[in-house]
């Protein structure tokens, strides 16, 4: 069985992608989660990461790091991963790929913390146009591809490689197209997605770095997490 390591729900956008991919879509894994710590976790993470990073997967003595790698690695016994369909395939590997690659304005300035609901100081250029972008590819797949999912009927990798993305809209309280606002609606209401959420909200730990990115975004109007 796989062992997937994971950093802390509440923070870990990267720790989510694999980990929900593989819950929706019930394929079995043992979880192990290592909270972030307060000055930088990189040493502690080398003592099972080659980057110091999470998520990383163990399959008896492979390890596979990176979660794009991580969903490949097991796409290969699992091909429900991506779509059936070739053109619905390609498309959820691309927007995966943009995804792991671009949106730095909304990863910088909109940083993962599930349990606050965060009002804005400011939306600027770059990360209204990640923001566009984002818009965007929700509407094409869902368009193309008929929903209620990115690339179909079924919850893929690529749906999972974009629940942070909603989580975000729901902290920032972040306003897309109606199509958009219905799929981030729905991905919300993932049975796995919202497992995740509430563990993220029942975790005392506190990461002094990711607490002072949100309070840089804006105004704290709710905090909903247990009490450190």
């Amino acid at each position: 069985m796989f062992t997937l390591i994971i950093g802390n729900k509440n923070y870990s956008s990267w720790s989510l992608r694999p980990w929900l991919a593989l819950k929706a879509l019930d394929i079995a894994f043992t979880e192990q989660l290592q909270p972030f710590v307060d000055h930088g976790s990189h040493d502690k993470f080398r003592a099972f990461s080659p980057t110091g990073r999470v998520p990383l997967l163990v399959d008896g003595d492979l390890r596979v790091w990176d979660s794009l790698a991580i969903v490949e690695y097991v796409a290969e016994s699992h091909p429900r991963l991506w779509p059936a369909d070739k053109a619905a395939r390609a498309f959820a590997r691309s927007i995966c790929a943009e995804m792991h690659s671009g949106f730095s304005a909304l990863r910088n300035i909109c940083t993962m913390n599930c349990g606050l609901r965060i009002k804005l100081n400011t939306v600027t250029p770059a990360l209204q146009a990640d923001l566009d972008r984002i818009d965007e590819i929700w509407c094409e797949g869902l368009s193309r591809f008929g929903g209620p999912f990115l690339a179909g009927d079924s919850f893929t990798a690529a749906d999972a490689f974009y629940a942070p993305v909603a989580l975000r809209l729901q902290t920032y309280g972040i306003k897309l197209s109606q199509p958009a606002a219905d799929y981030a609606t729905r991905l919300l209401a993932v049975p796995a997605l919202l497992e995740w959420y509430q563990a993220g909200l029942a975790e005392t730990w506190r990461e002094p770095s990711h607490e002072a990115e949100a309070r840089a975004a804006g105004t704290i109007t709710s905090d909903l997490r247990q009490n450190a």
